[in-house]
């Protein structure tokens, strides 16, 4: 469990990039997933993974009032998860994208809290902030910080158990296993691109000749 410390930091900077500093998109599922798998010492497995996990996030509007997944910290569990468990590759993929999808369902609720939490200590610095002062925003940037960083810990020391406990009783072979999940993927991708472009004069199109330009390119490689 010495990864622990590094994933929590990581989880915690990703969790600053999603709405604070400096929103250089390395909060998406590729990097995150990829960057943890990395520091379990498998980045294939992690970007795996976080292929997997931006089809899914393709289905996730984060504007307006909207309650959303936090793709962010959960990226980070389950690259890291299906990374440290690559000794048994059958069904680390599933696990660490099921391991981040529950990541994500519950951060969607600790954003909430998070963000409530920051505003009530907004108010209680009031006055720090009405002048300017460095020291209180930094310590609101800290303490988003601190609160992604927890649960990237919490989710995956509870959760690599878990995973192992799964791992032992997996009996799916490793084509069948990667080809659900995959599958599963996809299909919320499609869905969501469908919602987004069907009502775009001919945007449709346009997304059927990249699908073709990109699967003929995939195949003469």
């Amino acid at each position: 469990m010495r990864e622990i410390l590094p994933l929590a930091l990581l989880g915690g900077v990703l969790g600053l990039d999603v709405v604070c500093f400096p929103q250089m998109m390395v909060s998406r599922p590729l990097v995150a997933a990829t960057l943890a798998g990395a520091f379990v010492g498998d980045p294939a497995m992690g970007i795996f993974v976080g292929v997997t996990l931006e089809l899914i996030a393709l289905a996730t509007l984060p504007f307006g009032a909207s309650r959303y997944p936090e793709w962010g910290s959960a990226a980070v569990v389950g690259g890291a998860i299906a990374g440290a468990l690559h000794t048994e590759r059958a069904g680390a993929l599933s696990i660490g994208v099921l391991a981040a999808l529950a990541t994500a369902w519950v951060g969607g609720w600790t954003l909430v809290k998070l963000r409530q939490w920051v505003a009530w200590l907004a108010r209680r610095r009031r006055p720090a902030l009405d002048a300017g002062s460095r020291g209180a925003v930094m310590s609101l940037q800290l303490a988003g910080l601190t609160a992604d960083a927890a649960l990237t810990t919490v989710a995956y020391v509870l959760l690599f158990p878990v995973g192992e406990a799964t791992l032992g009783v997996w009996s799916l072979s490793e084509p069948l296993s990667r080809g659900f999940v995959v599958s599963v993927a996809a299909a919320v991708a499609g869905a969501a691109a469908w919602t987004i472009f069907h009502s775009a004069r001919g945007a449709r199109w346009y997304f059927a000749g990249g699908l073709l330009v990109g699967l003929f390119i995939l195949l003469v490689r």
